[in-house]
């Protein structure tokens, strides 16, 4: 069976017991800080196993793409080394949210990995293992299902601590967990190993394949276990693991879909054995690399951006100890999309996008690796001994990417060692720094506040109700909230927009006869809207009916910005291509901020093309249709997801333009039709990341006042050039040309004055050790000039040194050149640095010519006047 008839056969099997099929959510987790990626097929059940979220379905089937290589769980340094580990896996996995738990879980585990219409497993190849005081579990796989008590292993907390155990399952430090009981795979006999839980487990022979996590409790950050509200089935299975025993394979490398990729591969390095781990890491790589960026992900300094750049480099350096010449990862992606395209389709439609930011991440790796190298080379030129220090080997790694094997490699060619415990000293340092900067320590159930209940939103028709409080919140109680009192209350239904998909929560305000609270804001926490401000005046309690009416005008216009965010990401699919995607966005009363995937800046006309597009559909005045649907036929309306959402089944579509132009899922605020946008203007554009683009713009009246400012700066240019408005393109650029015309004949003048001032200097050398010495100060010259003077008085003294400085501002500027016959004797580079530093400066070069500066003009007649005794000193 390939591992795609296998993805298949497990969903079918599972949506025949009755579970939905789920499709797997993105590796970037929806509002987890917990997390780094998803890692596991549960991260986006965990609400509701927390019992926080409710879906329409009480059993589910996934197949969730996941990756390791950050945070808790990584296992990037393994990959490529052993059998089973990988930075992307797929986990298959069925959940039961409340409904089935340790019985039915069991039996359908048994059932498809022996059944005769499924996996037809050997009974008598799987050993089973259950934690320690889980009598129910073990009871049934041996009661019921029949397994041998022998086959059936208790292991208890065996890592230290109190359900800190191999068969106690945990998402983090925090969050859902449960007793466990894993299914393994004897290879038998001839495969060195032994079962799990003895001294031999680490060996190949007993390989776990399943394991069923009976969710019971939710661990607080204190360590107490709270019982879940209902126990629920978070089941997992490595595609490739299983995949590996059924194809009677011992090393997940061997199966058909890693084969696949490491022939690709191959062919691209230029036929290497498939069987080099090199060529391994490279196959691992592509996978992890590809997805993420699918999933919005994009190569950074930090955070999960960080992580997907170390990947890339670590398949691109060891693509180049296979004899890769110039990039090659990139080219992988084709072979990928054949082979898993149809499974996740957006690694289909966003493949353009990956291969584009792989070639830009392998290119611009190949530049850091020139830099490190050319560090590396200056370092051990310096180097005293034959050591190099750990923190110039960190230095290479963290400021320029450059591997510690590399690294190492280089020095073994040299005699050198490296200095491994400094190397460790100042990255422990860095990881110190890191923790306690980490987005990703959050403890999950302190993450929200806990509240009953959900509140019903009317804003869609709305802009004002006369409402119930249900919680009054001060300072994190419940009680009634007072004059001058910071609160939160939340009402049984509201007209507030609570900030989501990039729209501002509303502000305004909630009044009775007695009282008036200002929302300054307003937030969605699970199913509730929480309105935050102050009181100010009166008392706010629990039960009291109030008037809740927003800021109107500041809805309009955040409202008018959101449209036309629609209209314009459609715009920029138009004009720059089907890969533009929404990676973020920003709408409020003054402005929206929309980021998208695009790897080059939009040039004049692009810009112009995307404002006329939109006010076209703006001057159209169509209808705003939203309708409410399955996704389903969301998907088969052509309707977007914006990236990073979390929907619901029944999702909102926006349909806005001429010809359906914009469709979007959307929860937000919108115009009634497109003409009450006014006007579109964009304000900027730049890049934020590596492919991710930047734009910024205004409607209504601020377009209008972007247009009048526009109109006032051009007719103030006008008078500046004495021209007008006509005229003003033509003079601006006179004046360019004229200030162009007098930059160069500045330029010749310091030539011909400098050029004049070296041939007097030529006849005030002073010989030191057979070597002519000119050192002088010519005040009123650039760094150019004296460079060009220098090459002049080295031709001119035959064999000699010079030294020439010039002071502006407080600023000084060295220049010291050896002609190439003395360079043996005497470097250039070593008389800057001794002279830099007698003026409070730094400075450096090559043997024959040097530069440097310095903050001390008081210091440099002496720094001169000393030079020709430093000749004399330091002269072979």
């Amino acid at each position: 069976m390939k591992t795609a008839e296998l993805r298949q056969a497990f969903l079918k099997y599972f949506e025949q017991q009755g579970h939905t099929i789920v499709p797997s959510s993105s590796l970037v987790p929806h509002d987890d800080p917990t997390l780094l990626f998803t890692n596991a097929g549960m991260n986006q059940f965990k609400d509701v196993f927390l019992g926080r979220e409710e879906r329409d379905y009480v059993r589910a089937t996934t197949s969730q793409k996941c990756v390791r290589a950050g945070g808790k769980h990584n296992d990037l340094e393994n990959v490529g080394y052993t059998a089973r580990h990988h930075t992307f896996f797929e986990m298959l996995g069925n959940f039961s949210f409340g409904d089935y738990f340790k019985r039915e879980a069991i039996n359908f585990a048994w059932t498809f990995l022996t059944g005769d219409q499924w996996l037809k497993l050997p009974k008598e190849k799987l050993w089973i293992t259950v934690y320690a005081e889980d009598e129910e579990a073990f009871n049934i796989w041996n009661q019921e299902v029949g397994v041998p008590a022998e086959r059936i292993i208790r292991i208890g907390d065996n890592k230290g601590a109190r359900y800190a155990s191999d068969n106690f399952w945990q998402m983090g430090d925090t969050g859902p967990c449960g007793p466990c009981s894993e299914i393994f795979y004897d290879h038998g006999p001839e495969v060195a190993g032994g079962p799990p839980g003895s001294p031999e487990e680490d060996g190949d022979r007993y390989i776990e394949i399943w394991n069923v996590v009976f969710m019971q409790y939710n661990r607080t950050a204190d360590g107490e276990m709270l019982p879940l509200p209902k126990p629920s089935v978070d089941t997992g299975m490595g595609l490739e693991r299983i995949t590996a025993v059924l194809q009677g394979v011992h090393s997940n490398y061997e199966i058909d879909l890693f084969q696949d990729l490491l022939k690709a591969a191959s062919d691209v390095l230029g036929g290497v054995d498939t069987t080099e781990a090199s060529l391994r890491v490279v196959a691992d790589h592509i996978r992890s690399c590809a997805f993420l960026i699918a999933d919005g992900v994009m190569p950074s300094n930090e955070g999960r951006g960080f992580v997907l750049r170390r990947i890339i480099r670590r398949a691109a350096r060891h693509g180049n100890k296979l004899g890769a010449s110039g990039s090659f990862f990139y080219k992988l992606v084709a072979a990928l999309v054949d082979l898993m395209g149809d499974a996740y389709p957006q690694l289909r439609s966003s493949q353009k996008q990956i291969e584009k930011v792989l070639l830009q991440e392998e290119e611009q790796f190949a530049k850091t690796l020139d830099k490190g190298l050319r560090l590396l080379e200056q370092d051990i030129a310096d180097l005293k001994g034959n050591e190099i220090p750990g923190e110039t080997i960190f230095t290479l790694y963290d400021t320029y990417g450059f591997p510690v094997d590399l690294t190492n490699d280089i020095a073994r060619e040299r005699g050198l060692t490296l200095d491994y415990e400094g190397y460790e000293k100042a990255m422990e340092q860095q990881r110190e720094r890191a923790r306690a900067a980490s987005k990703f320590g959050i403890d999950y159930n302190a993450a929200g506040i806990e509240i009953e209940g959900k509140t019903e939103f009317t804003g869609y028709e709305c802009i004002d109700g006369h409402e119930t409080i249900r919680t009054v919140l001060v300072g994190g109680e419940e009680k009634p909230a007072e004059a001058g009192d910071e609160a939160i209350i939340v009402l049984a239904r509201t007209p507030f927009y609570a900030e989501s998909g990039g729209q501002v929560g509303d502000t305004g305000l909630l009044t009775w006869s007695g009282g008036r609270f200002q929302v300054n804001d307003t937030r969605k926490e699970g199913d509730n809207h929480l309105h935050i401000g102050t009181v100010v005046e009166g008392e706010f309690t629990a039960g009291q009916e109030v008037d809740a009416r927003i800021d109107h005008k500041r809805r309009e216009d955040t409202k008018k910005n959101h449209s036309a965010t629609h209209l314009m990401h459609a715009a920029l699919r138009n004009v720059l291509g089907e890969h533009v995607s929404q990676k973020g966005s920003l709408v409020d009363p003054d402005k929206l901020r929309f980021d998208f995937s695009h790897f080059e800046p939009l040039t004049d006309d692009q810009l112009r093309e995307i404002e006329h597009q939109v006010n076209e559909q703006i001057l159209a005045n169509t209808p705003v249709q939203t309708d409410l649907m399955d996704m389903d036929s969301a998907m088969e309306k052509g309707a977007m997801a914006l990236f990073g959402e979390k929907y619901g089944d029944t999702v909102r579509v926006l349909s806005m333009g001429a010809d359906d132009y914009s469709v979007e899922l959307c929860g937000g605020t919108h115009v009634a039709r497109t003409g009450d946008i006014g006007l579109f203007r964009i304000t900027s554009e730049s890049g934020i990341s590596a492919g991710v683009r930047r734009i910024e713009a205004v409607t209504g009246f601020g377009a209008l006042r972007r247009v009048s400012e526009t109109e006032e700066t051009l007719d103030r240019v006008g008078k500046l050039v004495r021209g007008n408005r006509e005229s003003v393109v033509e003079k601006v650029q006179a004046v360019i040309d004229r200030s162009r015309q007098l930059e160069k004949e500045v330029e010749q003048l310091k030539g011909k004055l400098a050029s004049s001032a070296g041939a007097d200097l030529a006849g005030s050398a002073v010989e030191v050790k057979g070597l002519k010495v000119v050192a002088a100060q010519l005040d009123g010259a650039d760094r150019k000039s004296l460079m060009e003077t220098a090459d002049q008085l080295k031709n001119k003294l035959g064999e000699g040194v010079v030294v020439l400085a010039s002071v502006e501002d407080g600023k000084i500027t060295l220049v010291a050149g050896v002609t190439k016959s003395a360079t043996s004797r005497i470097k250039a580079g070593d008389l800057m640095k001794h002279l830099a530093g007698q003026v409070d400066g730094k400075g450096g070069g090559r043997p024959d010519m040097a530069q440097g500066g310095g903050n001390n003009p008081d210091a440099l007649p002496a720094a001169l006047e000393g030079v020709a005794a430093w000749v004399e000193e330091n002269t072979d």
